[in-house]
């Protein structure tokens, strides 16, 4: 039996709540209802045909704050059909991956009338949002109640009701006992073990799942590179030409372990079945503006900017507001370099254990400096990227990683380049580099994880004294988990995330012939960064909507242009050491030719490695290859059947015509 979306109900008094919409405070009723209405309304009409209801009854309202919070969820049905819509990938009897379908369900894996956990409940909670992104405005002028909140056909009520602070957040809620769960096979226990990344992935989504699997693989890889660079850190420290053994290694360690994540990111990605998802035509992102025309390749009225004034944006005010930062971020070095310069005389003059300890203090204060730098210029950026107004959210993220990437590189490396090439201070550089590694892991530590839930601790003790304080007849226990997770931080992605590895990857990769301590470091750190990561994840933030994902994205592309860099540099550092020095007394050209040989060298030998290793195992490309293939078949058939209806139909037509 056909089921269509008309036959479904939307009036259930009792379901399961995935996903909590805040409304402000002074809201007006025909607001209210209207949004309601668009919500429980019927797909054929425009309503995103859910089911809604508020958090509070009529009485509790009058006992209680927090009077503005709703509950949305689906029937079953409606989230099986949902799934069709945004294409989910799900694993079929025949162990072959294939875009999700109603008419078909029977035919996948674990489907079952009866059973509710055929979807998971990241995928369930991004279907509502789906839905609610997609309800578009239709005759509506303006929303109702605000006159000042214009609409016009096409455009996104939520994002309008965002924009306009009529809505204050949408957030999918935690499952406490899910939760419970996956924190017991994660972080409670500290051991070492592998974390539980399809558990992960089931309860955030293929994207922080991504994260916490490379997070996982990265640590792992670098534990050769830590136990090889121990005997070098203890017994030959100043004999650079041993170091070029394990420079060499480092070279063709950080080629191998991105080209081999590439394979296990495919294999875990097929097997989530976001490898072979289908992208949908990307919409327009939320603070997108211009004047309102029809967008040319959908046909769709949209706001049209044209590109040469973004482009304007971008080179009058963008470059050079980045440069003018740039610029300051090589100021503050020079700042630094003072402070290291009088240390140093300090410690000439009076040779005291007081002032040993104050060689350190410029470089612990030049690496807070820079945490604080990076996070400030990460606002301004956001800020300017937004204000260039790109169209998709996709090219939004594009520019705004460039920009943070650029000045990220440069104001925690810039000191280290100057160090090595300019001063040539070997004693100094590994200094500084141990003590920027160490100091920005301890901050980042505190500012992303101990503070805020320190700050959540406290929050939560508030909201459980309030709760118990009530006399009304209410749930207590969701009444009490909505108001706790509405009061949480909202987790911005996994960028900051990327980026603290991205730079971690730097003092590794750049430098490792001077300091190859950095590596065991960075081993130390990550072990506690899972635990810090995934308890940040489970209590401090709210649950952050899933994302489908495939990779990692534009980062793989900035770690690769990263392990680029750090040939060059430690090729470089090599040819500078005093050893290999004397191997040339008299000819520093030829010693100049012989470095840039063995770096290309080494260039050649890295891309001819990352061309050897495929980016996909082997079954994984047959799979992919024998999916196009029957979709190809498939879509031969389908001409074919239109062909011979055609045929069909002409053939009648002329029949009735030789007719008398």
């Amino acid at each position: 039996m056909k089921v269509t979306l008309s036959a479904l109900d939307t009036h259930e008094s009792s379901f399961t709540p995935l996903v909590v919409i805040e409304l402000a405070q002074d809201v007006k009723e025909e607001t209210k209802e209207w949004l309601k209405n668009r919500i429980i309304g019927r797909k054929k009409d425009g309503g995103a045909q859910l089911l809604f209801r508020p958090l509070l009854n009529k009485y509790e309202k009058e006992t209680l704050e927090n009077q503005n919070l709703y509950l949305v969820g689906a029937s079953r049905i409606r989230l099986l059909l949902g799934a069709e819509a945004v294409g989910l990938v799900k694993e079929c009897s025949d162990n072959t991956m294939r875009a999700f379908m109603y008419g078909t369900r029977h035919n996948f894996k674990g489907f079952d009338d009866d059973n509710d956990d055929f979807l998971t409940m990241a995928e369930r909670q991004f279907i509502i949002k789906h839905e609610l992104e997609s309800l578009r405005a239709r005759d509506e002028k303006m929303i109702p109640g605000y006159p000042q909140a214009k609409l016009y056909p096409g455009k996104s009520l939520l994002r309008r009701l965002l924009t306009s602070g009529i809505v204050i957040q949408v957030f999918p809620l935690h499952d406490n006992e899910a939760l419970k769960k996956l924190e017991d096979t994660w972080y409670t226990r500290f051991t070492l073990k592998y974390q539980p990344i399809d558990s992960i992935r089931g309860y955030f989504g293929e994207t922080i799942a991504l994260y916490f699997g490379f997070l996982e693989y990265f640590t792992f890889a670098l534990i050769p590179v830590a136990v090889l660079g121990l005997p070098y850190y203890l017994f030959v420290w100043e004999n650079y030409d041993k170091y070029v053994v394990f420079a060499s290694f480092n070279l063709i360690w950080s080629t191998v372990i991105l080209e081999v994540w590439k394979r296990g990111c495919a294999s875990m990605t097929y097997r989530w079945g976001t490898l072979v998802m289908k992208r949908q035509f990307e919409e327009p992102r939320p603070g997108y503006h211009g004047v309102l025309g029809i967008n040319s390749v959908t046909g769709r009225e949209e706001p049209l900017y044209p590109s040469y004034k973004r482009q304007l944006r971008i080179y009058l005010v963008s470059l050079p507001f980045v440069c003018l930062c740039l610029y300051s971020s090589l100021f503050v070095m020079m700042i630094y370099f003072d402070m290291e310069a009088w240390a140093l005389d300090l410690h000439e003059n009076s040779r005291s254990e007081w002032t040993s300890i104050l060689l350190y203090v410029p470089s612990i204060i030049y690496a807070i400096v820079i945490e604080i730098m990076n996070r400030l210029y990460r606002y301004a950026a956001e800020f300017l990227t937004s204000w260039e107004n790109h169209r998709l959210e996709s090219a939004y993220q594009n520019h705004l990683i460039l920009k943070v990437l650029v000045f990220n590189f440069l104001n925690c490396f810039a000191s280290l380049f100057y160090i090595a090439f300019v001063l040539r201070d070997m004693k100094l550089l590994r200094q500084s580099l141990a003590t920027l590694l160490i100091t920005s892991q301890i901050f980042n530590q505190i500012v992303e994880s101990l503070l805020p839930y320190w700050l959540q601790k406290k929050q939560h003790v508030k909201v459980k004294k309030k709760v118990q304080a009530l006399k009304a007849d209410i749930d207590a226990t969701l009444y009490e988990q909505v108001v706790l997770e509405k009061e949480m931080g909202t987790y911005l992605g996994t960028f900051d995330d990327y980026l603290e590895l991205f730079l971690q990857f730097g003092y590794v990769s750049l430098f490792s012939c001077v300091y190859p301590l950095a590596a065991a470091f960075a081993v130390l750190n990550n072990l506690t960064e899972v635990n810090s990561d995934a308890l940040k994840m489970c209590r401090v933030f709210k649950r952050p909507f899933s994302e489908p994902s495939a990779s990692i994205g534009v980062w793989q592309l900035a770690f690769e242009t990263m392990s680029v860099i750090s040939v060059v540099t430690n090729c470089a550092l090599i040819g500078m050491s005093p050893q290999v020095n004397a191997l040339f007394p008299e000819s520093k050209a030829d010693l100049i030719l012989i470095v840039a040989a063995v770096e290309h060298a080494l260039l050649a030998l890295k891309f001819i490695l990352a061309f050897a290793i495929s980016d996909k195992p082997r079954h994984i490309q047959m799979k992919l290859a024998r999916l196009e293939f029957e979709s190809l078949e498939a879509l031969k058939q389908q001409q074919m059947q239109r062909v011979a209806e055609n045929l069909k139909e002409d053939w009648r037509e002329g029949g009735k015509e030789a007719a008398p």
